[in-house]
């Protein structure tokens, strides 16, 4: 599950310190019911109760993402985009980090290891944040090779306060960051999972652009073209489902592992659970299964 848990601080957003807290009874609850997701990514987990939220969860494992003071090297620095990174200091350019990445990844399967990258590109009030990507190895039982998860969250559109070129200069660039540190970080022939906030609701061109730098195949996108493939239970108009949310979760075989979906929902939507964040939780079941050499 994918889950951006809103975990912004006051005076930006009141009261959810008592949202996250919830957020983590109602995992909780899900686990006394065996519907847990065995993996949980978050984004903007930026509150210190997100550490009441991980007790209360229960899950055994957890992996944090870059604080607000990691840096990183520029991928794209031999290429010098031509993007300033200062021009709209009265909407959050160059004031500094005042919060981490916001990403959290819990799981029920032990985490061998852990690497991430902090982008360099940010456009308007998304530059407070350490906008960021994380990779852990997750080792699930039965399978020959730990399972690879990407969890991340790419620069927001309207939100960012800044013009569209400008937002959307910067959700490239991350773009382009993210597959270069996929390329550089992934284990060759490892299984994948990739999920996260890519902020792609209403935008084909960034969607694309994303896709155009580190292809995977999106699980919306996936089903969508399989009928009956997959037990969809969000509903949907158009025909681009994967345009509908900000919120993606793909994957790519490994050479010895496949890995498909079979089925997607949405959780904190108000049905079984509560809405306690300005998304619904995103959950995909997959099958994994070994391959024969």
């Amino acid at each position: 599950m994918t889950y951006n848990v809103e975990g912004l601080p006051w005076p930006v957003r009141h009261g959810r310190g008592k949202a996250i807290k919830k957020i983590g009874h109602q995992l909780a609850a899900m686990r006394a019911r065996g519907v847990e997701p065995d993996i949980v990514l978050i984004q903007e987990g930026f509150r210190e109760e997100m550490w009441d939220l991980v007790d209360l969860s229960g899950y055994p494992y957890v992996a944090r993402g870059p604080r607000k003071g990691q840096r990183d090297d520029d991928y794209l620095k031999g290429e010098k985009p031509a993007f300033r990174h200062v021009k709209y200091r009265d909407k959050g350019e160059g004031l500094g980090k005042w919060g981490s990445s916001g990403l959290w990844v819990l799981s029920n399967h032990p985490i061998e290891w852990v690497k991430s990258h902090a982008y360099h590109y940010c456009a308007g009030f998304d530059c407070l944040a350490n906008k960021s990507v994380m990779l852990v190895a997750v080792q699930v039982p039965g399978l020959p090779t730990p399972v690879e998860i990407v969890d991340t969250h790419l620069n927001s559109h309207g939100a960012s306060k800044v013009p569209s070129n400008r937002s959307n200069a910067a959700h490239h660039l991350q773009a382009e960051e993210l597959g270069r540190f996929l390329q550089a970080g992934r284990t060759p022939g490892a299984p994948l999972i990739v999920g996260g906030d890519f902020n792609v609701r209403k935008s084909a061109n960034r969607f694309d652009y994303i896709m155009a730098e580190y292809p995977f195949m999106v699980v919306s996108r996936w089903c969508h073209e399989r009928p009956g493939a997959c037990d969809t239970q969000i509903s949907y108009d158009g025909d681009a489902p994967w345009l509908n949310t900000q919120d993606l979760i793909g994957f790519l075989n490994g050479d010895a592992v496949e890995v498909s979906p079979t089925a997607v929902e949405a959780t904190f939507d108000g049905a079984d659970e509560p809405v306690l964040s300005d998304h619904d939780g995103y959950k995909v079941t997959f099958k994994l299964t070994p391959r024969t050499p």
